[in-house]
């Protein structure tokens, strides 16, 4: 990557003020979805390390849960490792009304099963196979899908790795799994590279998101969805607050009578 092709810093302050604009935007759009009985899927996948998280997070940060979703599936079961590969994920697909974000998907299978030896030879060629049809059956069907991967250096993801190990906040984000991705770097690019060739498809094409910089990342990814969308502004329903009849004699109960949860907050500010 040249200096050219990385992103721009951003500064907090610009930041925070452009995300949350973005984040009014995303609320439009959920209720255009909800309103409009539409469904949307966005697949976040890339490196470990690069900021899918972060990014998911933001999305969804003042977004209705009942609207959207996220689907973050662990390891098959074994029951689930004898069915068609993309069967558990199916399950995950949103209803009308819905959104849909996986945090990593299908592509488990392009990427570390096929990098760490979990699944054979034929198993990731046949996903590479039925990968493409299996989306086109979804856009077909009417599902908005959107692909972004997240591409980090060596030396970021480096860097972020110690920082995990440095914070006991995040600590749990570190796995065996993550460590072998810093000896496997070109194994990964490679499959990187391999999927991309089989899966970059018009009806559903990926979009690179550059995230060293998480803060640009964020914005990026955000923004571009937003732009890939045809949403309108849903106009809200006038709500009134009516008002608050008189009192008819109730008295709340001492409270020396419930079960308090400690003062922290007062000891701290002594």
């Amino acid at each position: 990557m040249t200096d050219d092709d990385r992103p721009h810093r951003l500064s907090r302050p610009l930041y925070e003020r452009e995300l949350l604009r973005l984040q009014v935007e995303l609320v439009k759009l959920q209720e255009w979805v909800r309103a409009e009985r539409r469904r949307l899927v966005v697949v976040f996948e890339g490196r470990d390390a690069a900021g899918k998280g972060g990014a998911i997070q933001r999305v969804v940060q003042r977004l209705n849960p009942r609207v959207v979703r996220i689907a973050a599936l662990p390891v098959p079961t074994e029951r689930e490792r004898t069915q068609w590969y993309f069967q558990r994920y199916v399950g995950q697909l949103p209803a009308a009304g819905e959104i849909v974000l996986f945090d990593r998907s299908w592509y488990n299978r392009a990427g570390v099963e096929h990098v760490m030896g979990f699944c054979t030879d034929e198993e990731y060629a046949r996903f590479l196979r039925q990968g493409p049809v299996f989306e086109r059956l979804l856009v077909e069907d009417g599902i908005l899908l959107r692909k972004y991967w997240f591409s980090v250096s060596d030396t970021v993801q480096e860097q972020r790795f110690r920082d995990r190990l440095a914070d006991p906040t995040r600590r749990w984000k570190l796995s065996a799994m993550d460590l072998e991705s810093i000896t496997r770097w070109e194994a990964y690019s490679r499959a990187k590279d391999e999927m991309f060739a089989h899966t970059d498809i018009p009806e559903a094409p990926w979009y690179v998101v550059e995230s060293d910089d998480k803060r640009s990342a964020r914005i990026n990814m955000i923004a571009h969805l937003l732009s890939t969308v045809p949403y309108r502004d849903i106009p809200m329903p006038a709500i009134d607050l009516p008002p608050r009849p008189p009192s008819t004699g109730y008295q709340r109960p001492p409270r020396d009578r419930q079960t308090r949860v400690p003062d922290r907050a007062a000891e701290l500010a002594r």
